[in-house]
């Protein structure tokens, strides 16, 4: 068979946000098959047995049929190039550490031409995936070699690079598993949780209730130890040391052996354990030395290295070190021992994800020292049977939380609660975890800010544990949470306003009866992007980065948000939920060819995002007289408040006999508010006008709005009040003349 041309990558979009095809952020990929569009799976000869020989796992895939095995069956039945890129992307991601369980692959009206999705969380990523799973389809297609281990290992440095490490990942999954949201702030592990006024933010293991003040404290390992030492929290006595002389000196005055370490380290570098010579003291000096300001020398406490976390002054989490060590067999030098022995363990590895660190004896001079002073390097020959000591220390990573004696745990607390820290790591030797501290002469020996999570999140030996959960709980405590307010934690009362016709004016009219309802309220519409009454934008700022940058803002308690159907087909909603979804009309079909919407049935899947995302807690605002938008209200997970002028349309009379439904609309001459058959009159409809000057709105957008308002749960004398108080002509914007 000659050679296939290769699959074009006709676009690429990154779509950040809810949009058309699920809730979460995905990589767009529009797809030319060329020829292909006449070569299904079956059809290509050895496709299907070349690739299953690849990815294996791709019998794990259910796809449409719903099983285990599913895809391979479409791939036996035959199938388009298109759908099998898209599970051959998901197997890479999947291999390379981000699993991914989304994805669909639909035709467009051009013939050879598809739409693929696929979960992306990081578009960087996702876009490498899919260059690797294009060059794999294509070299499957081709009869023609790959290497898969290479491709993964590109996507899985491209994940390292760029996506969250383990400890932030824990904390952002355990809040969204709790339905709060997020935002990356930075390319690091810089992230906030929750929207405007009613987020907290993470730096891995930090939060911002972690004062500058006790991470300083902790990171001056003498101070840490001074004031442990006056709340009665049992420490080694110790003293900074200037030079290895000093050192010597220090040690003989503390008694051996001793430790040395670095003053302000951490991650157990630069630490050298029961040293009692003066040659191996001196020489550790040096060891730590590179690592901190000062060398401390320390009383050695025998017994076991332990690391306590503690959060929110409880613990939450415990692990054990080990010492590390080789057996001799006569035959083999120290260096392939610990290969042979000790790095060929699956648990070690250089990056974060692996509990245990390769063992480097080439760069290690802490594991050069210990080596040393049993008389030994990396290419000395062990006698059969000899036990060789490589490290000492740093190497935590059993888990042993359920021996903590209340004792012990206490003491963590008290010494988490003397540094000051909400999160901390407490270093702790002790023989026995499971004892009083005093009855076995174990001590603190250090007290660790942002502390690292991964022991506890992959134990080389025991149970994980949800830590990343404790300190979810430990930010957005369960109850009390949020000031009261009912719109779930982590969040703020949030509008979204979806369509064309005086959309700007809906939400502004809102925003002005959220700001008077006592909210600092944030509006991004097509008429600028405002804080409360201050216009700081005049361009039109009904686009994904705008309403961004409101839900980023401290200091807003409330946020309105104009889309349109291009801004969600483009870049997705800024928010995952909201609690009014505000659905005006679905015009513009005639604009949307680009993203192939040609036929006004397609606006329904477009404009129902903004319904789709409506809380449990919260209701879908939607325009009665235009029934395929009243058609939307069963999709809201909320409560439907429908609106028009006519109240006696048919979608409004059977939505009032339905469960109470509730109803805005114009009778003789006034607005009325209607829960099931009860009418309440809001004010006669020529009287609700804007402003010192009276001006007249339009009806629909006046009903949206009170609409709105009554969905959130303003009072109706306040809505008339606002009404007839909000000035429809546009403040100036920072740089413009009044």
């Amino acid at each position: 068979m000659a050679k296939l041309n290769d699959i074009q990558l006709l676009r690429i979009n990154y779509l950040r946000g809810p949009n058309i095809w699920t809730y979460r952020p995905v990589l767009e990929v529009w797809l030319d098959l060329g020829e292909l569009e006449d070569h299904p799976s079956n059809a290509l000869p050895g496709f299907n047995d070349r690739l299953t020989a690849w990815l294996p796992a791709l019998i794990e895939h259910h796809c449409g049929v719903g099983e285990r095995g599913g895809f391979l069956q479409r791939l036996q039945e035959g199938t388009w190039c298109g759908h099998v890129l898209e599970h051959i992307v998901i197997e890479l991601l999947n291999l390379a550490g981000m699993p991914t369980g989304f994805g669909q692959t639909r035709s467009t009206s051009q013939r050879g031409v598809y739409r693929m999705v696929f979960r992306a969380r990081d578009e960087s990523v996702a876009r490498v995936a899919l260059a690797q799973g294009h060059a794999l389809i294509m070299a499957a297609i081709n009869d023609e070699p790959f290497d898969v281990a290479a491709a993964v290992a590109r996507v899985r440095t491209e994940v390292d690079d760029q996506y969250l490490g383990p400890s932030t990942a824990c904390i952002v999954t355990a809040a969204t598993d709790r339905g709060i949201p997020h935002i990356r702030l930075n390319d690091g592990n810089l992230v906030q949780l929750g929207y405007g006024a009613s987020q907290r933010r993470i730096w891995t293991a930090e939060t911002e209730f972690t004062s500058a003040i006790a991470e300083g404290i902790a990171s001056d390992k003498d101070l840490t130890k001074g004031l442990l030492k006056s709340c009665g929290v049992p420490i080694p006595e110790g003293q900074v040391v200037n030079s290895p002389a000093e050192a010597w000196e220090a040690a003989q005055d503390i008694g051996l052996p001793v430790v040395v370490k670095p003053s302000d380290g951490n991650h157990g570098r630069g630490v050298t354990l029961d040293l009692r010579k003066q040659e191996d003291i001196e020489a550790a000096y040096h060891v730590a030395y590179p690592e901190g300001s000062d060398v401390m020398v320390e009383r050695f406490i025998p017994g076991d290295e332990h690391r306590i976390l503690v959060v929110g002054g409880k613990v939450v989490a415990a692990a054990r070190g080990e010492v590390v060590s080789i057996t001799g067999n006569g035959r083999s030098t120290v260096k392939e021992l610990v290969d042979t022995q000790l790095n060929s363990d699956p648990r070690r590895g250089y990056e974060e994800e692996y509990p245990l660190e390769i063992i480097d004896l080439a760069t290690d001079t802490k594991v050069q020292l210990e080596l040393k002073r049993q008389d030994l390097d990396a290419s000395s020959v062990p006698a059969a049977g000899r036990q060789v000591v490589v490290q000492r220390n740093g190497n935590v990573a059993v888990d042993c939380t359920d021996d903590v004696h209340p004792e012990v745990a206490y003491i963590a607390q008290l010494a988490a609660k003397v540094v000051g820290l909400d999160i901390a790591g407490i270093d702790m030797v002790a023989r026995d975890i499971s004892k009083p501290l005093h009855t076995q002469g174990g001590a603190i020996v250090e007290v660790n800010a942002g502390p690292g999570l991964l022991m506890h999140l992959k134990p080389a030996v025991g149970a994980p544990r949800p830590v990343g959960q404790a300190i979810a709980e430990h930010l957005f405590p369960s109850e009390g949470d949020d000031e009261g307010r009912s719109v779930g934690i982590g969040r703020i009362p949030l509008v979204g306003v979806a369509g064309t016709r005086n959309t700007a004016t809906i939400s502004r009219v809102v925003a002005w009866l959220l700001h008077l309802s006592g909210h600092h309220t944030g509006l991004a519409c097509r008429d600028g992007l405002f804080l409360d009454r201050r216009r700081v934008e005049a361009t039109d700022c009904a686009h994904w980065e705008a309403a961004h940058r409101l839900l980023m803002n401290k200091m807003v308690q409330a946020a309105v948000i104009e889309s349109d159907a291009r801004t969600i087909l483009r870049d997705g909603l800024a928010y995952d939920r909201c609690q009014v979804g505000v659905v005006t009309d679905m015009d513009g079909v005639g604009t949307l060819a680009e993203f192939d919407v040609h036929e006004q049935d397609q606006m329904t899947k477009v404009m129902r995002t903004q319904v789709d995302v409506v809380l449990a807690e919260g209701a879908a605002v939607l325009n009665a007289a235009i029934a395929q938008v009243a058609d939307l209200a069963p999709l809201s997970d909320g409560d439907v408040v429908l609106y028009a002028q006519d109240g006696t349309l048919p979608a409004i009379v059977e939505h009032r006999a339905k469960d109470n439904g509730r109803a805005v609309f114009v009778k003789n001459g006034r607005v009325v508010l209607a829960t099931g058959s009860a009418e309440h009159v809001l004010g006669a409809l020529a009287d609700l006008t804007f402003g010192r000057n009276a001006v007249v709105p339009d009806t629909e957008a006046l009903l949206a709005a009170v609409g709105t308002a009554w969905a959130l749960d303003i009072a109706p004398d306040l809505i008339g009040a606002g009404i007839k108080t909000f000035e429809p002509e546009l403040p100036a914007a920072p740089g413009q003349r009044a």
